[in-house]
């Protein structure tokens, strides 16, 4: 049972990098965001770096 927990935890860790990378990469290209895109955008990637801790505090337990 521990085992499928650690691969669904990987897999959500794999896909909240994933966002916070894309999301990332679209603010760091873009030229023409107004500041609460910004803004927006920064508090999507504190969310999802929070979930990316919590879930590796997780898989470390």
């Amino acid at each position: 049972m521990s085992v499928m927990v650690k691969t669904k935890v990987d897999k959500a860790i794999d896909y909240y990098s994933f966002k916070s990378r894309q999301i990332r990469d679209f603010v760091n290209s873009s030229k023409d965001l107004t500041i609460e895109q910004i803004i927006e955008f920064g508090e999507e990637l504190a969310v999802l770096e929070y979930k990316i801790t919590a879930l590796e505090v997780a898989k470390e337990s």
